[in-house]
């Protein structure tokens, strides 16, 4: 396994100036040439703080990743630390004078001083040339580590790393094949989704492991095999989904990049069927799950967001006796918003949601997170409540989930 570490150099990142993307896209890319990202570190412009990472990451990787700190202000400190480092000088690099003339040149524009001082460089150090501006990459063989130290800007760290670091990254490693398969999971938490796998997660042969990537209302299960046949390996890794299957069939939903919204959109057409929303809660965002796929004209075709108890009477034909005897938050409300929208919009189905999402309305009977949804068919009536607790905003999105599952498991008929 080759090991690498990724530095980014900059006050700016430390003061939430600016959005460290680098580090997830280099990682990124790494991970399809099999090397492992095992840290990532950030910190300020000072040269302490940077040698003293620079030797930490000396004793635990194989290739250390840089960016950031190699403009040409008395701030950027990158070359310098790292021809102390590396117990060098720093000097004019022709090819680096050549290629920093060069840009300005054909910008028409003239080469400074402070701009010339772009092309001193350790002296241990290998330019790699930097197409889109004007701060080096450079490359070091030192320590039994490969240092590459890149420009912070985005772009500029991208292409070089495209088209020079990786190819040369390529012919100097020889990495494993690393191939990642991703279960989704809706409708059960994590410590229940351990202790129905443990015994299939404790049989999983060495080189196979198992990462929970658990988030709001999901939990993902990512299966990483290592070796070097990439076809054996997805075999193996489907062989071991095929056994883990029945065990939480119901609750997986889909794998990699499928999401729930597009799983359900995908049962209604197979079913030739339509779908329509009357929510409360929710507010509209349950109809943003199903409109954010493309091609959802075809089967959803609309919704009511009755917010108000008038909406619900006027609009949804909310009868009055359920508003006051068994409020707006209640298995009869939902029941009848559900009918009545999908009556309204002459849909195969409809879907109702209402309940306390907070932070404030919550009673005893009825407290913070309180949710009921419904789903009508022809003929059929079916409701959940659901008592949820969380803030806000993690309400509406759970209730959200929780309706698609609702539909995805009736259309599965894994009620």
């Amino acid at each position: 396994m080759v090991r690498a570490e990724i530095i980014t150099i900059g006050d700016e990142i430390l003061y939430g100036q600016i959005l460290d993307t680098n580090t997830q896209w280099i990682s990124f890319e790494l991970d399809k040439l099999g090397i492992k990202t095992i840290r990532k570190s950030s910190i300020g412009d000072s040269e302490d703080e940077i040698t003293s990472i620079l030797h930490e990451a000396k004793s635990r990787a194989d290739v250390v990743f840089i960016t950031g700190g190699l403009g040409p202000t008395k701030d950027d400190l990158t070359k310098k630390v790292l021809a102390d480092f590396f117990q060098c000088s720093l000097e004019i690099n022709e090819d680096a004078l050549n290629d920093v003339t060069e840009f300005f040149l054909k910008r028409g524009r003239e080469l400074t001083d402070i701009n010339r001082g772009q092309s001193f460089l350790p002296t241990k150090a290998q330019f790699i040339p930097n197409k889109q501006g004007t701060a080096p990459c450079m490359w070091f063989d030192e320590f039994g580590v490969i240092w590459v130290s890149m420009p912070g800007v985005p772009y500029e760290m991208k292409a070089i790393m495209e088209n020079e670091v990786i190819p040369k990254l390529v012919s100097h490693f020889k990495t494993p094949i690393i191939y990642h398969k991703v279960i989704k999971t809706i409708g059960i938490g994590e410590s229940y989704l351990s202790d129905l796998i443990q015994d299939w997660e404790l049989s999983l042969p060495t080189h196979i492991k198992l990462a929970y990537l658990p988030s709001l209302g999901i939990v993902k299960l990512r299966l990483t095999a290592f070796g070097e046949d990439i076809e054996k390996l997805k075999l193996e890794v489907e062989n071991q989904i095929d056994a883990l299957r029945p065990l939480i069939n119901s609750y997986i939903f889909g794998y990699n990049k499928d999401e729930i919204s597009e799983v359900v959109g995908q049962l209604l057409l197979n079913n030739k069927a339509t779908i329509s929303l009357a929510e409360s809660c929710t507010g509209g965002h349950l109809s943003h799950q199903f409109t954010q796929v493309p091609g959802c004209s075809e089967y959803f075709m609309g919704g009511a967001i009755s917010y108000s108890n008038e909406i619900k009477k006027n609009i949804l034909k909310v009868s009055e006796s359920i508003l006051h005897i068994d409020g707006a938050v209640s298995e009869s409300c939902v029941s009848a918003m559900a009918k009545s929208v999908r009556e309204k919009f002459k849909t195969t189905y409809g879907i109702a949601t209402s309940g306390i999402a907070g932070p404030d309305g919550g009673t005893n009977e009825k407290p913070l997170g309180t949710v009921w949804i419904a789903l009508a068919s022809e003929g059929e009536l079916i409701t959940r409540k659901l008592q949820l607790g969380g803030n806000r905003l993690q309400n509406i999105h759970m209730t959200s989930l929780n309706s698609l599952n609702l539909i995805r498991r009736y259309l599965l008929k894994d009620l």
